[in-house]
């Protein structure tokens, strides 16, 4: 049964971390991704199957999945990999998951639900950190205020980041704030939107950036209007920058050399001592016109808490826990999925 598990992009920097948690819950995943050299040395050091496949490539698309009960995405930048993948796994009925946290992804993933729902197969984007620790905080701040009106999120931790998260970002840096209003996606002037969170050591500035959650937690807990923010950081800072004074220079050549050189010199990702080390801290309050209800949710670093939370949910969608359609990681599992993950702390 548990080589009906596919993990596309297991090569990478999340997909090692995430094969070694698999692995370690007794399950033998084939592996599947693009660079045939770099799956053998994997396949062949653990005693797995390994299949190849490009994406413009359908024939070998449908031949990786054949077979396969639970297709497990980790390769970025999910703009790239999503859809594709996600439309052949409803085609072919298989169990769709990923670990992307691209809120243009989220939107269009939701239009498979029908679709989805009529195959009987799961659409589950955000099983990494993005988005199951928000999303399940969400929903459990909602429920302690089914009158509430607003959602808000803030988040700070994100401070060392793998090479193809840093693409991910850098292919963002153009794009306009969102925010939801009334139900809707709408967009708002970058660093307009400020306000302070107390990540537990006292108030911080945060911005609003545009975040999965703003799809993800609008489903889970069907408030209308969701603002993520986000700590101001250099990387934050500099996006900023540029989308307010020179939005332009993002699209020259020039920038994207510059891009291009710095993302081939950055480590594959952090460190494992960086690792043990970091954590992350998300704050989620639920609000009416007269009540507030809030946790602070403290996680391992990023990578890491990625790894244990995919790998807990491929498992358990292996083993018959799933919901036909578009779903979000609340919607499925619940509050309790992401809060009381190991090392996971939460306070009021």
């Amino acid at each position: 049964m548990s080589d009906r598990i596919l993990i596309y992009g297991a090569a990478g920097y999340t997909g090692r971390l995430i094969l070694r948690e698999v692995l370690a819950r007794g399950l033998r995943p084939i592996l599947g991704g693009r660079d045939r050299t770099k799956l053998e040395v994997i396949a062949r050091s653990d005693g797995l199957q390994y299949r190849v496949a490009s994406l413009d490539n359908r024939a070998a698309v449908e031949a990786m999945l054949d077979g396969v009960h639970v297709l497990l995405n980790v390769a970025g930048p999910f703009h790239a990999t999503a859809l594709l993948l996600a439309h052949a796994c409803v085609a072919q009925g298989a169990h769709y998951l990923d670990i992307g946290g691209e809120l243009g992804v989220f939107e269009e993933l939701a239009k498979l639900d029908n679709l989805a729902r009529r195959r009987r197969v799961m659409v589950l984007p955000g099983v990494g950190f993005d988005v199951v620790a928000t999303d399940c905080a969400a929903l459990q701040v909602a429920r302690q205020l089914p009158s509430a009106t607003q959602l808000a999120f803030g988040l700070t931790g994100l401070h060392a980041i793998s090479r193809g998260s840093a693409a991910t970002v850098v292919d963002h840096f153009a794009e306009p704030v969102s925010v939801r209003r009334n139900g809707k996606l709408v967009q708002a002037p970058p660093g307009e939107l400020v306000r302070e969170f107390d990540f537990g050591d006292g108030p911080r500035r945060t911005t609003a950036i545009s975040w999965a959650d703003l799809a993800s937690a609008y489903r889970s807990t069907h408030i209308a209007n969701i603002t993520f923010y986000y700590d101001v950081t250099a990387l934050v800072r500099l996006g900023l920058n540029l989308k307010r004074s020179a939005p332009w220079l993002i699209e020259t050549p020039g920038f994207r050399l510059l891009q291009g050189t710095l993302l081939r010199i950055m480590p594959d990702g952090p460190s494992a001592r960086y690792r043990e080390q970091a954590g992350a801290t998300c704050v989620v309050e639920a609000s009416d016109a007269h009540n507030c209800y809030r946790l602070r949710v403290h996680t391992p670093e990023v990578y890491s808490f990625t790894a244990v939370s995919a790998a807990t949910v491929a498992d358990r969608v292996l083993c018959g826990e799933h919901v036909p359609g578009f779903q979000t990681p609340a919607t499925v599992f619940g509050p309790e999925l992401g809060l009381s993950l190991p090392g996971v702390r939460v306070s009021l």
